[in-house]
């Protein structure tokens, strides 16, 4: 089939759906197009639940072969937190002959302009999703994270924001003309006239240095505002979680060849044990443009030595709930209780420190002194987590040893309220499950400082006891200030109280959440609706996503003629 045709074929297909996802950033209202319950997969040649098992049990000690120019050697190592070697291998690249193969396709992609690479980056997400079951095992078995978590955030909500990423990409891609007729009046004498041309230029190759604990969901944005907006992308996935970006590079290079364009505008590198290429790749002149979540060391390293590059990064922060009172108290518990739990922590949004008036709260069950609140709190958790399956349902398996470290180190750091237990999975004997600890903490003891003012990745959350709710806020303004926070909480139904906190998260720029009492959790965001992260705070300089996430993956050059 000719590529104008499938590039016309691809219009045709994906224009609608792009069209959507341009009016639902502009509304801001509820909008996805990839559905989160797994029985909505398995027609139209997508694959059901048993098929995507097999799939993803078929690639278990295979060689992914990606076609890519300047591999010299194969690698792997992927041992899942529940237990299972996959024992897969992927291309390990000679730099020097990838990268300068990776610009080659640059210009007709550049060409070919914000339309068709906004319904090609439709269509891999297409492809993708129609694999969404297979995607989800590869999550699962790199992250840890639970099958139903790994389906939903690895699978349809990733997608939804990459599709989000394209369209921010297309909108800031068409804000200026294709061309302009451009006539200035002389007076007596003839008009200047000129005729202008725009074209969105790439800043050059963009690497995206994965994560261990949300491959795909942090991943697909980089990867798709980069890609969309004319650059090639080279994915350096976490030694952890390769498989799930690997396949994402796969299905890319399909699509893009099949589309009539070079496959190796997306390629992959893996890396040998300890080799730890990031480095050397985030400091290469070809790279222009990084995207990264992980720790806070490594990103100020890239912020302050990629200088040839836009840095994107999402790093840590300490998350912060303020407690100070409550109209639905259980609902109040019910709901943090969940957010403490799920994926055992171990995500970039879970709260840390619970602000509590150390004189207690008022509630719709009457007062509760700081005591009672942080009992309350433990007995919900345990009453969320004492069935065993609903258990491992939630936690997952703690990602690595790092974390399992962390959690056990906290119990010595005050007096525990909730003790971690530990879980055993029946379907996966090696997986390390531990239920959530919460340790009291005095927000005005020095010596606790160093504890609930550093992120303690992981099931770990400090109660913090403040003298009133004045001190709560002071203490949340410095601990975004100083640390940053992906997420800011908070319940009260004191008019006075919420407006001192919406107006430190504004002054601050942290994402707040208020009284959330449904089945809506601080820790989680809707793509196209919330933003994750502000750019605002130490916690990350960029946001997911929004105008300024994409703009300056390209550049805008004029050609102007005599009319």
């Amino acid at each position: 089939m000719a590529a104008e045709l499938t590039v016309h074929q691809l219009i045709a297909k994906h224009r609608p759906t792009l069209d959507q996802a341009l009016e639902a950033i502009r509304t801001r209202a509820y909008w996805s197009p990839h559905p989160e319950h797994p029985k909505a997969y398995g027609e139209h040649g997508s694959l059901d639940m048993a098929a995507g098992k097999a799939a993803f049990d078929a690639l278990l000690g295979t060689r992914l072969d990606l076609g890519q120019p300047g591999t010299d050697d194969f690698v792997g190592g992927e041992v899942s937190p529940y237990g299972i070697e996959l024992g897969v291998e992927y291309p390990h690249a000679d730099v020097d002959v990838l990268l300068p193969a990776m610009k080659a396709g640059q210009k007709a992609w550049r060409d070919a302009g914000a339309e068709i690479r906004a319904v090609v980056c439709l269509e891999i997400l297409k492809r993708i999703s129609d694999r969404t079951h297979e995607f989800a095992h590869a999550v699962m078995h790199t992250s840890g994270q639970a099958f139903m978590m790994a389906f939903q955030a690895g699978g349809p909500h990733a997608q939804d924001r990459g599709l989000e990423a394209v369209a921010y990409a297309y909108v800031e891609q068409v804000r200026t003309p294709d061309t302009a007729e451009w006539t200035k009046p002389q007076g007596k004498r003839d008009p200047l006239a000129l005729t202008k041309q725009f074209t969105p230029v790439p800043r050059g190759i963009g690497l995206v240095i994965g994560c261990n604990t949300f491959p795909t969901w942090n991943g697909y944005p980089g990867l798709f505002a980069s890609l969309a907006t004319g650059n090639a992308v080279l994915v350096k996935p976490h030694p952890r979680a390769v498989l799930p970006l690997a396949l994402t590079v796969q299905v890319a290079r399909d699509v893009l060849s099949e589309a009539g364009f070079d496959p190796n505008l997306v390629a992959l590198t893996a890396e040998r044990p300890g080799e730890g290429i990031a480095k050397t790749l985030a400091t290469r002149p070809e790279i222009r443009i990084i995207d990264y979540t992980g720790s806070t060391a490594f990103g100020d390293w890239l912020e302050a030595n990629a200088r040839q590059a836009q840095v994107y990064t999402e790093k840590a922060g300490v998350n912060s709930v303020l407690v100070e009172s409550a109209d639905d108290y259980k609902g109040m518990l019910t709901n943090l209780a969940f957010s403490l739990s799920l994926y055992s922590g171990q995500m970039c949004t879970t709260p840390q420190n619970l602000l509590i008036p150390r004189d207690g709260i008022r509630t719709d069950e009457g007062p509760k002194t700081f005591d009672e609140v942080v009992a309350d709190l433990a007995r919900s958790v345990d009453g969320l987590l004492g069935d065993d399956a609903r258990a491992n349902a939630l936690l997952g398996a703690i990602v690595n040893p790092d974390v399992k470290a962390r959690l056990e180190a906290a119990a010595g750091l005050g007096e525990v309220a909730l003790a971690s237990r530990e879980i055993a999975n029946p379907e996966f004997p090696g997986a390390v499950v531990r239920t959530p600890v919460v340790v009291k903490l005095d927000g005005a003891k020095p010596d606790d400082e160093a504890a609930y003012m550093s992120e303690c990745f992981g099931p770990v959350s400090f109660a913090l006891a403040v003298d009133s709710a004045s001190d709560a806020v002071e203490l949340l303004r410095r601990t975004i200030r100083e640390k940053g926070a992906m997420t800011v909480g908070a319940y009260t139904t004191d008019e006075e109280v919420e407006q001192a906190v919406q107006e430190v998260c504004l002054e601050e720029a942290a994402q707040l959440s208020l009284n959330l009492v449904g089945g809506v959790y601080v820790n989680q965001t809707a793509a196209f609706s919330d933003f994750h992260g502000s750019g605002g705070n130490p916690a990350a300089n960029a946001a997911l996503c929004d105008g300024a996430f994409v703009a300056n993956r390209f550049r805008v050059v004029e050609v102007r003629r005599e009319a």
